[in-house]
Formats: C-alpha cells, structure tokens, sequence
C-alpha cells in the first residue's frame, strides 16, 4: 500500500476515532490526525498479530483495523500526555 494511501487511511481513521471518543484533547484536531495516522500502522500491527488481517488498502475492513489503532492511540494520549 502505498504512503498517500496510508496517510489517506489514517486522516479517516482518525476522524472516525476522534467521533468515537469525543471530549477535549490537548491537540485538538491537528494531533488527532496525527494519530490517526500512526493508528493506521499501529492497527495494521494488531490486525496482522490477532490474525484478523492487516491494514491492506483503502477499504472497509482496513477502514475499521485502522480506526481501531487510532482510538488506542488516542485513549493512550489522552490518558497519558494530558
């Protein structure tokens, strides 16, 4: 998968997981896509290790791996940083 594709994934991602977890973060929407970039590979990781499948291109289960990392990334933020 290409990285424009990766990025893509991961601004949906993070979109979905800010949606998902809503409230006040310290880096608003800027470190939510951020994140939900990194929570495309990270969900892509996890996927790959459950065996559930990994982050392969734009589509609706990678859409959900990738929302999945990108909300763990998130709540680990929000825990942690703030």
């Amino acid at each position: 998968m290409g990285i424009l594709s990766w990025i893509i994934l991961g601004l949906i991602a993070g979109a979905l997981a800010k949606w998902i977890m809503p409230g006040k973060d310290g880096g608003g929407w800027i470190i939510t896509m951020i994140l939900g970039i990194a929570g495309a590979f990270v969900g892509g990781w996890v996927g790959h290790i459950v065996g559930h499948g990994a982050v392969t291109g734009v589509n609706i289960i990678s859409i959900i791996t990738a929302t999945v990392g990108a909300f763990i990334l998130l709540f680990i933020y929000n825990k942690f940083i703030r």
